[in-house]
């Protein structure tokens, strides 16, 4: 459409007027026009404008002194008159019955509809800061929907003085570009996500950069964010640092599952049948010593022994096995005094009234009918108290369900049990029925 249109448009002046569909900001020309001239600014006083329901046309004069601007919110269609156009009134010239041309730069502005800009960022380096040898190239796609609502403000931001909407989506992309890389690249730090999960926590890092871009694009371009939209996160899946980012995390993760499995098993191993601490260490040295008491019998043939097949006596070794086994018969009895101790202090701990359970020893309540951790039935203090055994030893009566003298450590009523299993076996058997374990 030339400066002086044809007669569809309305004879020797110009139709203004925004025919696109989609836009967000759209600079109307005259036909043909490519480029902002002043001969295509040039506009006839007198011309027709259009303006639609829900858009804006910004008038933008240049002057000597800056720029100003005449808004027409639609709906309008009316000839250019200076009682709608403040600022054109104080410019246009009388000369020429007022019809002749002003220099001005035309803009629709859609205020009802809304844009959406697609984004892709090539690959960049995401590092695990627990292994920061192993960069992983990521890529990122994804979609923003901005509008405008405050048309001053975008105005007063961009001048609108050749403007061009191509230019202001690449500002746009390139300020998303910097915030989603920005975010993705200190996660694994800042929030503790692993860099091989980013793919599975795209909602979660959505709403963490969400909030970035809306204040971005409201501060530095005046538009509003209506939704922000991370589609992909992916990875080089043939690089070389992807590949031994996942050897190394699966080896890590399999020896943090083994330590967590070695601390359970022992955490169990303290409540089987109600021991407490001192108990569980009690056993573990048994086994000990009891290991170093079977191998006595081969200290008899240190240095060898008479005959061809050395299966004479060897004194220095009966000598030396007989100096270990005092060690450890020592030993061993202070084991049971100090067992005895704690559970002197233990009983010592135990408040007036309370009912020890016969089965698992748990402390409860005085009038408890049942044990509240294993549900065994509860004798009453007085019938419990009457329930005494006699160490066949050291004469000191102790609790009917006690395996062990907590005075001496002789074993109740001369019973054995396997002190790998705690299955008891009869008198004179040398090996476990349950477990095999030998008997000492």
């Amino acid at each position: 459409m030339g400066l002086f249109g044809n007669k569809e448009d309305g004879g020797l002046m110009d139709v203004i007027r925004c025919d696109e569909q989609e836009y967000l900001v759209w600079k109307w020309r005259p036909s043909g026009g490519a480029n902002s001239t002043k001969k295509e600014n040039a506009i006839r006083y007198g011309s027709s404008l259009r303006v639609k329901d829900g858009e804006l046309a910004v008038f933008v004069y240049q002057q000597k002194d800056g720029s100003m601007q005449d808004f027409i919110v639609g709906p309008y269609d009316q000839t250019i008159k200076t009682a709608n156009f403040p600022v054109l009134s104080s410019i246009v010239g009388l000369a020429f019955g007022g019809a002749s041309p002003f220099q001005a730069e035309i803009y629709f502005i859609n205020l009802s509809g809304n844009i959406q800009i697609k984004f892709g960022i090539p690959y960049f380096d995401v590092f695990d800061p627990r292994f920061l040898d192993f960069g992983v190239p990521t890529v990122v796609r994804g979609s923003i929907t901005l509008n405008i609502t405050d048309y001053k403000a975008f105005i007063k931001l961009h001048r609108l003085i050749n403007f061009e909407i191509e230019d202001f989506k690449k500002q746009i992309k390139d300020a998303v570009t910097k915030y989603v890389k920005g975010t993705i690249t200190n996660i694994p730090s800042q929030k503790g996500i692993p860099v091989l999960q980013l793919e599975t926590k795209i909602l979660e890092i959505n709403e963490l950069i969400q909030p970035k871009i809306k204040e971005s694009l409201e501060n530095d371009f005046g538009v509003n964010l209506k939704r922000f939209d991370l589609a992909t996160i992916e990875f080089d899946k043939e690089s070389k640092n992807y590949h031994e980012l996942r050897r190394v995390t699966a080896e890590l993760q399999t020896k943090k599952m083994e330590v967590e499995l070695d601390i359970d098993l022992k955490e169990k191993l303290m409540q089987v049948e109600g021991k407490n601490i001192n108990v569980y260490q009690l056993d573990k040295q048994t086994e000990v010593l009891k290991t170093a008491a079977e191998n006595l019998g081969n200290m008899g043939n240190i240095g060898g022994g008479g005959g061809e097949g050395g299966g004479g006596m060897n004194p220095a070794g009966m000598m030396t096995g007989m100096m270990m086994g005092g060690a450890m018969g020592n030993q061993m009895a202070g084991m049971m005094n100090q067992m005895g101790q704690n559970v002197n202090q233990q009983n010592q701990q135990i408040q007036q009234g309370s009912i020890v359970c016969p089965k698992c020893n748990t402390v409860n309540p005085a009038n408890t009918k049942f044990c509240s951790n294993c549900g065994t039935s509860i004798i009453p203090p007085v019938q419990q108290q009457e329930q005494l055994q006699t160490c066949s030893n050291c004469k000191v009566q102790f609790p009917a369900n006690a395996k062990f003298c907590p005075s001496c450590g002789t074993p109740a009523n001369q019973e054995k049990f396997c002190a790998d299993c705690g299955t008891k076996v009869a008198t004179g058997v040398k090996f476990c029925p349950n477990c095999g374990k030998g008997i000492v």
